[in-house]
């Protein structure tokens, strides 16, 4: 972040100096009383459980120069306090008026599955030929987007933003601040739709990406996906969608998985063929590649740098990494889960297990709301045929999982069903050995790493 002053500050958040003085600078914008560096503005939030405000003192001893409060709180010497109505409405401000500092094409990416993978996908993209900004880890919130706009800098010639949500506005609130000039949605799936309602809920949520989007801007859209495909001829901006059936603007040919060694397949581009290297396995992925592709293609930069930009892909932590323990082969998906991504999990499970024995170990999905145990059953009538040769599902609601394998009678599949990690991983240090491939996928509430850590400190 480049340095700024109070006066700016108090404009740009609509806020008032309660004391201290106006012409100060500041450096760097944080939330968290941990990782206050000097002369950093300190931005206290309140939560069900904390108040940041309780921290302000400390943060001032650690180097912080100013603070945003919505409180009264004692003086201290040569720092400086702005008074705010709401902190966290002022920290969304103050990045969507930083922002506007910046004249840079920016893409933002929602969907209910695969945001993180695409936004890596595209960064990889357009690195090639840009100096990029993208969202870290899962900062994609209305707390962790800001504090990434915040970290755009003049050396920056692109930033990739990823925006979540779990309910109505949020997307709208975080894309008043990033102000796309590319918008890309990669599916509607059922994440959240206890919220939501419906899957049609979802969409117009994440529809919401569009009302900051540049009016010269485009919009990327998933064609195999029968909501967002549902949507040809409707929107008053360009757009393009990608995928895998024929119609699509962007539609990849011959696929053809690897095993361990990903996939490829084939584009055509401008009357020209070109054959496209995934260096992870997995449909999924095309469909990120393909999304990457159309924004490469909207930056002007040639198909042959955006192919060796997709190739130097690699997938964030506890996300499809695929990690070699004694002979074992273990797939940690335990980032999070949908039926979706489930799906798609266990397609990679399938694709690179060939003759050796496959295990998938299942957590209980969330934010399912009355429809979880349908949700659940869904994944086990997706993968009842399937060459598995061991499913554990740990939790509740995944017993819906088993359950439908079970109703299916496919005796090429072992199930279990166990209430929490520790008695799952028991079970499974008994069966696995080497030559096995373990696929392990949770919700994040469910904490599935858990397993694979225990797998891998076994001898």
């Amino acid at each position: 972040m480049i340095s700024f002053n109070c006066s700016e500050l108090i404009e740009a958040v609509g806020g008032k100096l309660l004391w201290g003085k106006p012409g100060i600078n500041f450096y760097g914008v944080t939330t968290d009383s941990r990782k206050v560096t000097k002369d950093n503005l300190f931005i206290p939030l309140i939560g069900e459980k904390f108040d940041g405000h309780d921290y302000i003192e400390q943060c001032f001893n650690a180097g912080a120069t100013v603070c945003l409060t919505s409180k009264q709180i004692p003086t201290v010497t040569g720092c400086t306090a702005i008074l705010v109505d709401d902190t966290a409405k002022a920290l969304r401000d103050l990045a969507a008026w930083y922002r506007r500092k910046f004249d840079i094409p920016v893409v933002g990416i929602t969907g209910s599955v695969g945001k993180t993978s695409t936004k890596d996908m595209v960064s990889c993209v357009l690195s090639q030929q840009y100096k990029v900004l993208k969202t870290q880890g899962n900062f994609n919130n209305e707390i962790g987007l800001p504090l990434t706009v915040f970290n755009i800098d003049y050396s920056h010639e692109a930033a990739v933003i990823e925006m979540g949500m779990s309910g109505f506005g949020e997307i709208s609130r975080l894309t008043a601040i990033a102000r796309p000039h590319i918008a890309i949605i990669t599916n509607i799936g059922v994440s959240h739709i206890e919220k939501l309602g419906s899957q049609e809920g979802i969409l117009k949520a994440k529809l919401e990406i569009l009302e900051e989007l540049d009016k010269d801007g485009l919009v990327v859209l998933n064609g195999d996906d029968p909501l967002l495909s549902s949507l040809k001829g409707k929107l008053s901006f360009r757009t393009v969608f990608y995928g895998m059936n024929v119609g699509s603007d962007y539609t990849a040919l011959n696929y053809q998985p690897k095993g361990e060694q990903g996939t490829t397949f084939e584009i055509s581009v401008n009357d020209c063929l070109y054959n496209v290297e995934i260096p992870v396995p997995g449909i999924h992925n095309v469909y990120n590649a393909l999304a990457a592709i159309a924004a490469g293609i909207e930056m002007k930069i040639p198909m042959e740098i955006i192919i060796n930009g997709i190739k130097q892909f690699s997938p964030g932590n506890m996300r499809q990494s695929i990690i070699n323990h004694n002979g074992i082969k273990i797939i940690n998906d335990a980032y999070n889960a949908s039926p979706q991504s489930m799906q798609a999990a266990i397609n990679v499970l399938q694709e690179i297990s060939s003759e050796s024995r496959s295990i998938a170990v299942l957590g209980d999905m969330f934010e399912m709301g009355d429809m979880s145990k349908d949700m659940h059953y869904s994944v086990g009538d997706f993968i009842k045929n399937k060459k598995i040769n061991y499913l554990v599902t740990v939790g509740l609601d995944s017993r819906m999982i088993s359950q439908a394998v079970a109703d299916y009678g496919n005796s090429q599949t072992e199930i279990h069903h166990f209430e929490n990690n520790k008695e799952a991983l028991k079970y499974i240090l008994e069966i696995v050995m080497p030559g096995d491939y373990i696929l392990i996928k949770g919700s994040r509430g469910m904490k599935m790493e858990e397993i694979a850590d225990g797998i891998m400190k076994s001898e």
